[in-house]
């Protein structure tokens, strides 16, 4: 572990997971040098690290292959010792309290930048929904790659960004593909609220900002951030007009119909959400309390779009398929366009299939190279070296205790697959369909090891997201 000797470490670390790194080869250059897991494809007979001066060059004349959104150490310095000037945010801050206390009769013209932004959502996109955990950047690359239009963010909590948490600006981070790209933060006041936009808006490339009204978590809707907002409408309209005051770029927002089914509230405050300037607004079509116990509701997504009009709405909940989309767009004919969460977890084809106007069946050894591609993107996203390779595989299992309830096409008796209704167990048709069907965490682990190497000794794991789907 504390190895100084480049020779003996070379000689004592364990045998290389694969012959080339993939890295190198798209970057001409591994930045894991010696620690690299791939890393003989580019270390000499002396262990020094390789650099292909031609791949280096095409790579970073390639304006698709560019990340951005990294936190420099200036920043970061200059957010822990509270030296960042936030007089622009304070004054924004300053004009949300007036206008809560009726100070000021109006409101400051609406931003042309939110006109734009509101143009921008009235096309009918598909919206990948900002997924905590699994909604990581390599996911959000094989999602861009089978047609989705708009991406955002894991939901970033807006108080660790303003302290300059690496973790949590990493959560942020963009990739060149994604051109319609939305930073979704959380919080539960105006003053950190604006603070946090005004980071975002001189020191990120974002096209739009997402306020988070609809974390169901506990931990997050005790502090009064999430749904907790929805019962808290006037905190929520100092938040909108604060942040609105700083942001040049769109400002949107998703929620949920209500904390419980006992009290929807999300429709009452359509008209609010409207005045406010929003440039879009999606709804979610359950409670907090349901999670995904029931059916989305799009009668009610309907009804919130009709009183949102004519600020765009879109609608969220139980896409599972071409026909889904057909029929929620046919129940809620005023929302602008969908977002889609857990259906492109199960099957991220979905928008290639939304676009295509069809039902794909795609074979195991093809689902099996998506899963190859996104191992890579996640080496190059994480690193390549051991705790880059365990990131990577967490990630990767997180996301099979999604895939595995995909029910694939030709073996249904009547397609599509339908949401919230458990598959059953089946035989697939290779060994390979069979092991990507199975529920048990051991048969993702050994998916995880065909890709990338054994798992460390004692090596354990759970899925982050319980969801209570199949109840």
């Amino acid at each position: 572990k504390f190895q100084h000797d480049r020779i003996k470490y070379i000689n004592s670390k364990p045998e290389d997971l694969g012959p080339s790194c993939y890295v190198y080869s798209v970057r001409g250059h591994c930045p894991r040098g010696v620690t690299c897991r791939y890393g003989f494809s580019h270390l000499s007979s002396t262990g020094e690290n390789l650099i292909n001066i031609d791949r280096m060059t095409a790579m970073n004349n390639d304006p698709m292959s560019k990340c951005f959104n990294y936190l420099s150490k200036e920043l970061q310095v200059s957010l822990r010792k509270k030296q960042y000037d936030f007089s622009k945010s304070n004054d924004a801050i300053r004009f949300a309290d007036n206008l809560r206390k009726d100070e000021i009769n109006e409101p400051r013209a609406i931003k042309k930048t939110t006109v734009i932004g509101r143009e921008l959502f009235e096309k009918d996109l598909l919206y990948l929904s900002p997924l905590t955990t699994v909604g990581n950047l390599p996911f959000r690359r094989i999602c861009k790659e089978y047609g989705a239009d708009v991406t955002c963010s894991e939901m970033a909590v807006s108080t660790a960004l303003l302290q300059g948490h690496t973790q949590e600006w990493a959560l942020i981070r963009r990739h060149a593909s994604e051109n319609i790209f939305g930073v979704q933060i959380e919080g539960n006041n105006p003053y950190v609220m604006a603070k946090c936009a005004q980071v975002l808006q001189e020191n990120a490339d974002i096209d739009f900002v997402d306020i988070n009204v609809g974390c169901p978590i506990d931990l997050i809707f005790d502090q009064g951030g999430g749904c907790a907002l929805l019962r808290r409408p006037k905190v929520l309209k100092s938040i909108i007009h604060s942040m609105l005051e700083i942001l040049d770029v769109p400002l949107t927002l998703k929620t949920r119909m209500g904390v419980s089914s006992k009290k929807l509230v999300a429709r009452e405050l359509m008209p609010m959400l409207e005045k406010s300037g929003l440039s879009m607004v999606t709804v979610h079509g359950r409670t907090k309390e349901q999670r995904y116990t029931k059916l989305a509701d799009w009668v009610y997504i309907e009804q919130c779009a009709q009183q949102l009009s004519p600020c765009p709405l879109y609608g969220n909940g139980d896409i599972l398929s071409y026909y889904d989309y057909l029929a929620a767009k046919e129940t809620a004919p005023h929302s602008k366009g969908v977002m889609i969460g857990r259906g492109a977890l199960i099957k991220p084809w979905l928008f290639r299939e939304i676009k295509d106007s069809t039902l794909t069946d795609p074979s195991a050894n093809e689902r099996m190279e998506m899963l190859k591609k996104y191992v890579n993107y996640g080496l190059q996203h994480w690193g390549s070296d051991t705790k880059g390779v365990e990131t990577t595989r967490r990630f990767l299992l997180e996301w099979l205790s999604f895939l595995y309830r995909y029910i694939p096409t030709g073996l249904m008796i009547n397609p599509p697959q339908k949401p919230n209704i458990r598959p059953p167990y089946y035989k697939g048709r290779c060994e390979m369909e069979t092991l990507m069907a199975s529920p048990n965490c051991s048969d993702w682990i050994k998916i995880s090891e065909m890709l990338l190497g054994k798992v460390p000794e004692g090596f354990t794991f759970l899925p982050k997201h319980k969801a209570n789907a199949w109840k």
